[in-house]
């Protein structure tokens, strides 16, 4: 049986649909929108309706006909699939130079045959200048689709050759509904908190109640305001993080820091990332010069990126937490008063 259309999706599908009811199917289309929004789910129900023998009136595929049926077994000859061969690895110019053989050929089936490309921001830049060739000479009966959550990061005569459709950010109650669904077990509360720190993407905030996300944030909190009362000393702490994920860790202390600048301008705690860290982060904002706040977020934004080249994850862990540590022992009490500063949300 075919997969169905995620809840919050029904809106850009109605979109895409229309692009085929006029038949206007774009030979190039860019996804875009944050990570956990489904982008691969939602061009797999695209991909699969081009490729079916006979699609619903609502354009989903039948799941009965025989390229259904190829496509269920991941063995249909149209539907080409594009990506890394490991994690942390790129899109080489040999996989979109047998993409480009493989388009040679017509496609085995009468209808459509499907190209997707995720991440395509992935393509290093010998990849992307081939894949250039795909765009600007299409094969017949064949779609293109590249998925990206840093679309951004392409290049732009690859972008400016693509239709573009970025994913519609779901509305808070239709999330919740689903989650509640999805986790019968959790608590209200608990799904609450997993939503925010997703920054309201569903898929994300699953994976986060699935592999138990929020146990270990509260316990890296519990050991970053362990060494802010030197309780636990920064290297000590950064050996213990070393082999946990560096991105959500980045995230985490970054969503602390911009709740405790939020706090001391009063914000309530509904606007807060952390919403169940409200008092702790409270009473930090009290104290800590914002000044200093402001230095530490800077050092946060520079390790994100940091941690996309090879570098010695424990050393940098050490660096933040140590100026943490050093933050924490100011005699400063600046309170939040005057100017403000733009706050990067992540996005």
């Amino acid at each position: 049986m075919m997969p169905s259309l995620l809840p919050w999706q029904q809106q850009d599908w109605v979109h895409l649909q229309a692009y085929a009811a006029q038949q206007r199917i774009p030979q190039a289309l860019l996804v875009s929108g944050k990570k956990g929004l489904g982008k691969q789910h939602f061009v797999n129900q695209f991909a699969y309706s081009l490729l079916c023998a006979k699609p619903h009136a609502d354009g989903l595929a039948c799941g009965q006909c025989h390229s259904c049926v190829l496509l269920n077994a991941e063995t249909h000859p149209d539907y080409i699939v594009v990506k890394p061969d490991g994690l942390g690895k790129s899109i080489t110019v040999d996989q979109i130079r047998g993409v480009i053989v493989r388009l040679t050929l017509k496609p085995q089936f009468d209808g459509y045959r499907v190209v997707i490309v995720n991440p395509a921001d992935a393509m290093n830049t010998n990849a992307a200048n081939a894949f250039l060739k795909c765009l600007e000479e299409p094969a017949g009966r064949t779609v293109i689709i590249l998925i990206s959550e840093r679309a951004k990061a392409l290049p732009a005569t690859i972008v400016s050759r693509c239709q573009k459709m970025a994913l519609t950010m779901p509305d808070r109650e239709t999330v919740l509904a689903w989650l509640q669904q999805q986790k019968p077990g959790l608590s209200p509360c608990d799904i609450e908190i997993l939503l925010d720190l997703a920054q309201l993407a569903p898929l994300l905030a699953l994976q986060f109640a699935n592999d138990e996300t929020l146990n270990l944030r509260n316990t890296c909190f519990s050991s970053w305001m362990a060494i802010a009362q030197r309780r636990s000393h920064p290297v000590i702490v950064a050996e213990q993080w070393q082999k946990l994920p560096g991105p959500s860790l980045i995230f985490w202390m970054t969503s602390w820091v911009i709740d405790m600048i939020k706090c001391g301008y009063q914000a309530g705690q509904h606007q807060l990332y952390n919403p169940d860290l409200n008092k702790p982060l409270q009473a930090l904002a009290q104290r800590l010069e914002l000044k200093g706040l402001y230095q530490w977020y800077d050092l946060l934004l520079v390790s994100r990126q940091r941690l996309q080249t090879p570098i010695n994850k424990q050393s940098l862990l050490e660096e933040i937490l140590i100026q943490w540590l050093q933050l924490n022992q100011s005699t400063h009490h600046g309170r939040i008063t005057t100017t403000s500063r733009h706050i990067d949300t992540f996005n």
